[in-house]
């Protein structure tokens, strides 16, 4: 099981990296306010889930 979890934290981890990165863009484009407060609320969820998948794995592989 743990193996099968520790497969999804690079996914975990690029997807956290690539909202940041639009958020990034949005902001240096000078784009929507409101899409930035909507991307930063997906980085703010994913960042959440990927520290969630992260500490699991840890757990489940004993240390």
């Amino acid at each position: 099981m743990a193996n099968a979890l520790e497969s999804l934290v690079p996914f975990a981890l690029a997807a956290v990296a690539l909202v940041l990165l639009a958020g990034l863009v949005n902001m240096f484009r000078g784009g929507s306010g409101n899409t930035s407060q909507k991307l930063m609320r997906w980085r703010v969820g994913l960042q959440f889930a990927a520290i969630v998948l992260v500490i699991t794995v840890l757990w489940l592989r004993g240390g």
